[in-house]
This record gives C-alpha cells, sequence and structure tokens, in this order.
C-alpha cells in the first residue's frame, strides 16, 4: 500500500528524509512544505535527479509551519508528517497532527519541548494517530540502539552513549565543521545532561566530565563531554531498572576547553551590558562569524556513534557495543549527518505508515519496537557494526 508522507521544511534533513521514504517507505506521494518556495522546488528538483525512474508522486509546498491552520490543511492528506523543523516549533505541530488525524515524528533535540509533546497521548490516542519525538542521531538513533541493547538482556545494568559529528580533516579555531544549526548546537552545549547514575535520576553540568575515548583509524584519539538532550526521555523510563545511563558528545582534542572559555567570555549570551553601559548582543554577532567561518563546504563530514549496553544475559556478565561510523555519500551529496539523522527518522516514519508503532504520543524507546527497527537500519544504509562481549 503507497502512504503519504508530508516533510515539514526543506533544508538538509527534510531532504534527506524525503529521499529515503522514496527509495524505502512504500510511498505514493512525499510532500515538502517550507516558508520558502523556491527551496521547495530546488528540493524536488534534486530528488526527481537522485531518483529519476521512481514513480512517487513529489509534491512542493510553501507555508508558515508556524501557522496551525495552514500545516493542519497540509496534513489532512497524510498518513504521516516529519517535522525537520526547529524543535521549538513541535509543540505546535504536534497539536496540528492530532487535530488532523495524522501520525507524527519529528528530528527533536530538547527534552522540554518532548516532555510538553508527550503530554498529548491520551488526545493522540482518542485520534488513532502515534507520535514520536526525538528520532534523529542523538537523540534518536543512538537510544534505539541502547533500547534494542537493553532488550536483549535478562539484567541490563549500564547504559553509555557517546556520538559526535566531524570534519573529516581537524580544520579551524574549533576543530569543528558546522554541521547543523547553530541553535541546536549552543542548546546542546547549554544546560545539564539528564543521566542516570546508582538507578537514580540525576542532573550534570553540560561541557563537563571530559574523557577520552579512542575509535579505530583514521579517527583515533577523540574527546567526550556532557551535552544536552542526548538521552532525551531515557533516564525517565529506565530508572528502577538500570544503574547507569549517561551520553556525552564527542569531538576533537582541546574543542571542550575553547567552548567553556567562550561560555565564560559571555559569547553566547544574548545580552551583555558593559562597565560603561553598552550593550552588546555577542550571541547573535557569533551564530554569524560562525556560520560564516565554520561552514568549511570544501571538507567532508564523518559521524561516529558507540553505544554500550552491558549487564547479564544467562547469569553471565555481558556487554554489547554498537558502533555507526559514517561518512560524506559523494554519489547521493548527502552528508553523514544528514544520512544518520533523516534516514533513521524516515525509518519512524515508514513503521508509523504501516501501523508498527502504537496510537499515542510515546517515547521513542517505548513506541518503537526495537527489534524490528534494528533489522531495517540496513536497508536505509545505515551500518551497525555489533560486537557481544564476554565480560570477567
Amino acid at each position: 500500500m503507497p502512504y503519504n508522507y508530508l516533510i515539514l521544511g526543506a533544508g538538509r534533513q527534510g531532504v534527506a528524509i524525503a529521499y529515503d521514504l522514496m527509495c524505502q517507505g512504500d510511498a505514493g506521494r512525499v510532500t515538502l512544505l517550507d516558508s520558502h518556495e523556491p527551496a521547495a522546488r530546488d528540493a524536488l528538483a534534486r530528488l526527481r535527479a537522485l531518483c529519476p525512474t521512481s514513480s512517487v508522486e513529489l509534491v512542493a509546498k510553501a507555508g508558515d509551519v508556524g501557522d496551525a491552520q495552514c500545516v493542519r490543511s497540509a496534513m489532512q492528506s497524510a498518513n504521516v508528517a516529519v517535522s525537520a523543523v526547529p524543535y521549538r516549533l513541535n509543540v505546535g505541530l504536534t497539536d496540528a497532527a492530532i487535530a488532523a488525524r495524522c501520525s507524527f515524528c519529528d528530528l527533536g533535540g530538547n527534552t522540554g519541548v518532548v516532555r510538553e509533546q508527550l503530554a498529548r497521548h491520551d488526545e493522540a490516542l482518542r485520534a488513532g494517530v502515534s507520535v514520536v519525538p526525538d528520532c534523529g542521531l542523538a537523540p534518536g538513533l543512538g537510544n534505539h540502539l541502547a533500547a534494542h541493547g537493553i532488550a536483549t538482556m535478562d539484567e541490563p545494568q549500564d547504559v553509555h552513549v557517546r556520538c559526535g559529528g566531524l570534519p573529516q580533516e581537524r580544520v579551524g579555531p574549533l576543530q569543528y565543521k558546522l554541521l547543523f544549526n547553530f541553535q541546536g548546537l549552543i542548546n546542546e552545549y547549554s544546560g545539564y545532561g539528564e543521566f542516570l547514575r546508582d538507578g537514580g535520576k540525576v542532573l550534570i553540568p553540560a561541557l563537563t566530565e571530559l574523557e577520552e575515548i579512542e575509535f579505530p583509524p583514521p579517527l583515533g584519539r577523540c574527546e567526550a563531554a556532557v551535552t544536552s538532550g542526548g538521552t532525551s526521555t531515557c533516564p525517565d523510563t529506565f530508572a528502577g531498572r538500570l544503574r547507569s545511563y549517561d551520553y556525552k558528545t564527542v569531538r576533537y582534542p582541546g574543542h571542550f576547553a575553547v567552548i567553556r572559555a567562550m561560555f565564560e567570555l559571555g559569547c553566547f549570551e544574548e545580552r551583555v551590558t558593559l562597565a560603561d553601559g553598552a550593550t552588546l548582543a555577542p550571541k547573535e554577532t557569533l551564530r554569524q562569524l560562525m556560520e560564516a567561518r565554520l561552514s568549511f563546504p570544501q571538507v567532508r563530514d564523518l559521524v561516529v556513534l558507540r553505544v554500550t549496553v552491558s549487564g547479564r544475559h544467562g547469569g553471565r556478565p555481558v556487554s554489547r557495543q554498537y558502533d555507526v561510523f559514517d561518512r560524506h555519500d559523494e554519489r547521493t551529496g548527502f552528508t553523514a549527518m544528514e544520512r544518520t539523522t533523516g534516514f533513521p527518522t524516515a525509518l519512524v516514519a515508514r513503521m508509523q505508515a504501516r501501523g508498527e508503532v502504537p496510537p499515542g504520543a510515546r517515547p521513542l524507546e517505548t513506541a518503537v519496537p526495537a527489534g524490528a527497527f534494528f533489522d531495517q537500519l540496513a536497508a536505509h544504509d545505515v551500518d551497525v557494526k555489533l560486537r557481544v562481549s564476554a565480560l570477567s
């Protein structure tokens, strides 16, 4: 049965999601809705060039995703709507999807917003639609793999998720290439990581608890630090069942020391008043500088994700390590970040369309069947290496 999908936002991730749905989503029609109609038309032209023999109907629409009536109207003809727009819009989009009786998923990134969406569970249940936030890379794929590992053990105990999007070459003053929205990056670097420690929920300040982490060549030695949002709702879901659950972002060595210094200098503050009374807007200035000077269009990206789940199975201690290492795809032009964020999200949307996700607004780790999701990742061009080890 062909399904109709609505993609909200025709930017990088929106196009990657649309492409995967065209290839693997049993799609009859894919509609891209964007406030900038030329962007939507350009996205369709690219998709047609990538899939010249596809019979999927492609539609471009202009519309304001902040306009509830506009979005609801567009959703009424879709089986599933996928949000590839900033997370601050996702509560309103969830309400519109429920009103239109259209299932909904998104890239997420802010756990407070996710909790507001999950509060719509009863309304979504009555409408007979599924709502699944935080479906991208981290949060998203990392928590999918953790849920898979947890489900395979008799007594799961500890989960550690480490993830990073990096340039393939160490470039610029931060040894970093801006791979997604500036505000999303600063959101990760701010606030607290929500973790489980000794079975209880704790808040750990972002940019702390620096650790070294080693990956196979060519990546080698990196560093990882606490950032916010990566665990999403998993500490709530697994409290009382696991001893620990944590998440850290991976960067090249030295990155976090510079970022912490920038925070201490006030570079990420909206407004700063100096001693002479002058007022500055450092965050907006920094946004423009970073977007201009950290783009490095000639440098390709990579994504590394490692999820380690340990516990006991069959009476013996065991560890399951899931590794994803992805690079910019020269054939399609999709970056590693677009692939590892967009393709897992598209897989969730496909499972929603097929009725494999139950109605209601539920956390990803409980809504999406972990085994079925894991088994289908390879078909969506997401390569996961799994190593199972006996522990002493």
